[in-house]
């Protein structure tokens, strides 16, 4: 199916690395706290995903979930001790991950503004389950997102169709007016081979202007004027 060519009337963004800081700095930071290389711990990670039969998407087994949270802590344990020598706890990983974990507010504030423009504001994050009640009381939903969908509840993840599908239904718009801003070109990929349109996040200043020039060309065309 090809890109998205209509106008925009759903902004959908992904959640880590678009409304937080980038995942490689959070995982930084992470990392340092537990005293354990990022490359190390990404290698355990891509591991277990591999033995659950999810490819090298690290967190494939946890947010559709294949997984509980308690089951891949220890499998990711086991990993690095067996291959690494290195012994570490992980239990109550999400409380941990989220701690200090900073909010891109630029770009929460792009999205309070669109929503008080009119259009429809949503959040399409693959997510695990134990890691809702974190992100929620970072990124309050309420006043922000008309809809939230992810992976966990709807049991499907991006960049498959069927996530795509079903949060245009949740908009309420046809597939080519929606737009995902999200930070794995993948993803983008995948959203554009679902028929919406695409938008790598690089940065919040690129990406309002590039959604912004999206939603003004549905504005000129629906009351016929110019973009």
């Amino acid at each position: 199916m090809a890109p998205g060519t209509g106008p925009v009337r759903a902004v959908w963004t992904d959640y880590g690395g678009v409304l937080t800081p980038p995942v490689a700095e959070s995982m930084k930071t992470f990392c340092a706290r537990l005293g354990v290389p990022p490359a190390t711990l990404l290698a355990a990670m891509r591991q277990v995903s591999r033995d659950c039969g999810a490819g090298d998407d690290i967190l494939a087994p946890l947010d559709t979930p294949l997984l509980t949270q308690e089951t891949w802590e220890r499998r990711v344990e086991e990993a690095l001790a067996t291959h690494n020598g290195i012994r570490v706890d992980l239990s109550d990983y999400p409380t941990r991950w989220f701690a200090d974990r900073a909010v891109n507010r630029p770009w929460l504030d792009t999205l309070h503004r669109l929503r008080q423009q009119g259009v429809f504001v949503g959040l399409l994050s693959n997510m695990p389950p134990a890691w809702d009640r974190h992100w929620r009381l970072a990124v309050p939903p309420e006043g922000l997102f008309d809809a939230v969908v992810l992976s966990y509840a709807s049991g499907c993840r991006k960049p498959e169709e069927e996530i795509f599908r079903l949060a245009a239904e949740r908009a309420g718009v046809r597939r080519e007016e929606c737009v995902l801003v999200d930070d794995l070109a993948v993803n983008c990929a995948g959203a554009e081979q679902a028929g919406w349109h695409g938008v790598e996040f690089t940065g919040a200043a690129a990406a309002a202007a590039r959604v912004d020039a999206l939603v003004a060309a549905g504005t000129a065309l629906a009351t016929g004027g110019d973009a």
